[in-house]
């Protein structure tokens, strides 16, 4: 399975919003996270809301996954699946350029997003970005897939068994990570689960004081702490076999970046 990562959205202090694109066999394509979306680059007020400038965005269409993708010279129509590691205003902008792509989301994830019990709730999700009605494929299983020593989702409606939902939770309720058999190795893309690479790092973790003040902002913050816990187990043991990238991590980024 071949693999694109792109950047659809930089933000400020250098953090980008980093997505997968990835080619199927049978499957079409399959996007992992929208990162921003056209419009949020044509309604950024509508569509972001006061974020915009609290997070230093700078909007372009070419950044989009929309544009991306026909840079790379596929239809946007290929794309018929989107998997969202949560939805998050950052990671679902850009659902509805793909209007016809079935979108997997978590069942306590897709939940929060419509009733927003919480007041960080209410302030993440973002109802703007899918009012045009998208084609949710609502997952309610929490596992139970052995992976690394994690459960996981394997069998996704649509999707090949390469790719499997690794349950995360913590920095929202239904947050999950992407896991990608490219057939040379797995390739874990852990959304929000962490911020900076140094977090998961066996050798010397170590988090910013900013990002830690930044990660209170979890939702449930004792499985927030208890996930990165186990991240930087996995990334011990099985670093060898596994990849690990994040969303907004540039240096995580950067090594899978193709040059424009």
């Amino acid at each position: 399975m071949r693999i694109h990562h792109l950047d659809c959205g930089t933000m400020a202090m250098g953090m980008v919003d980093h997505c997968l694109l990835l080619e199927t066999k049978r499957d079409g394509l399959v996007l992992v996270d929208t990162g921003y979306g056209m419009d949020c680059v044509r309604r950024p007020g509508q569509m972001i809301g006061p974020f915009r400038f609290v997070a230093g965005l700078k909007l372009r269409p070419e950044a989009t996954a929309l544009w991306q993708i026909q840079a790379l010279g596929y239809d946007p129509r290929d794309v018929r699946h989107i998997i969202l590691t949560h939805l998050d205003l950052d990671h679902a902008g850009g659902l509805s350029d793909f209007p016809e792509a079935t979108v997997h989301v978590h069942g306590p994830e897709f939940r929060a997003a419509m009733v927003g019990r919480a007041l960080g709730e209410r302030m993440r999700y973002r109802a703007q970005q899918w009012a045009h009605g998208p084609k949710w494929m609502v997952n309610e299983v929490e596992g139970g897939e052995p992976w690394f020593g994690f459960e996981a989702v394997r069998d996704l409606p649509g999707l090949p068994p390469e790719i499997l939902l690794v349950p995360l939770p913590g920095h929202t309720r239904g947050h999950v990570g992407v896991a990608v058999d490219s057939g040379r190795g797995w390739l874990l893309h852990a959304g929000d689960a962490f911020f900076l690479g140094s977090t998961i790092d066996p050798v010397n973790p170590r988090t910013p004081l900013f990002w830690k003040a930044y990660g209170m902002g979890a939702i449930v913050g004792s499985a927030y702490r208890e996930n990165q816990r186990r991240l930087l187990e996995l990334k011990r043991d099985h670093g060898h076999e596994i990849t690990i990238v994040n969303s907004h991590d540039a240096a995580l980024f950067t090594p899978f970046a193709s040059p424009r």
